[in-house]
């Protein structure tokens, strides 16, 4: 096999909990309660991914960009799996759905800022004004000359595993999805043994 390269998901793989519900956990209690109703529908495929994307980006739009900015980067990391991503930085991709507005600070403090695909914003006076576009996976695995590693937990995930050489559920900080199970070459369920694992692949 050719050298492999790896794509990553962000959302509970690289960060070491989930994204918004973090955000909302900040905000009132209704919010929170409405991302919780949406992030399990979208982990269990009940509501179409971009839909169920846009309302949940939607609940958060009125907080100003730089504070939902800074609360991510500020999420605790899975820093021995970041740490294998800046060791073989050449060779890793972040693929991602969360805004590039949102992710900016935490995709520098990563130092992934060249090989990072995600979803594009307008924001104007710090504030969210529109959804450009939504990453899509399967545009971005077409891309990809090279046999690939994927290694993900969520709906959107599943066809990136399932076309990639070597396919990983990632299930430590929230479920595999069932889709993602269905199609993964493997599932883990520590940090740990993931990276072992991932580093045997270099």
């Amino acid at each position: 096999m050719s050298e492999l390269i790896f794509l990553f998901n962000l959302d509970a793989t690289i960060t070491a909990g989930e994204i918004f519900p973090m955000i909302s956990s900040k905000m009132d209690g209704n919010i929170l309660e409405r991302m919780g109703v949406l992030t399990e529908s979208t982990m269990s495929g009940k509501l179409p991914f971009k839909q169920n994307l846009l309302k949940r980006i939607e609940l958060l739009k009125d907080i100003p960009v730089s504070e939902v900015n800074q609360m991510i980067t500020d999420m605790p990391l899975n820093e021995k799996l970041v740490d294998f991503i800046r060791r073989y930085r050449d060779r890793c991709y972040i693929v991602t759905a969360n805004l590039d507005i949102w992710i900016e600070g935490l995709i520098k403090k990563i130092g992934m800022e060249k090989n990072i695909f995600s979803s594009k914003a307008l924001m104007m006076d710090d504030r969210l004004q529109n959804v450009l576009s939504i990453v899509d996976k399967n545009a971005v695995i077409s891309q990809m000359v090279m046999p690939f590693a994927a290694i993900g937990n969520g709906n959107n995930d599943a066809e990136m595993i399932e076309a990639a050489q070597i396919g990983i559920g990632y299930g430590e900080i929230c479920d595999i999805a069932p889709s993602v199970l269905d199609c993964a070459d493997y599932a883990v369920y520590k940090e740990e043994k993931l990276v072992e694992f991932l580093e045997k692949l270099i």
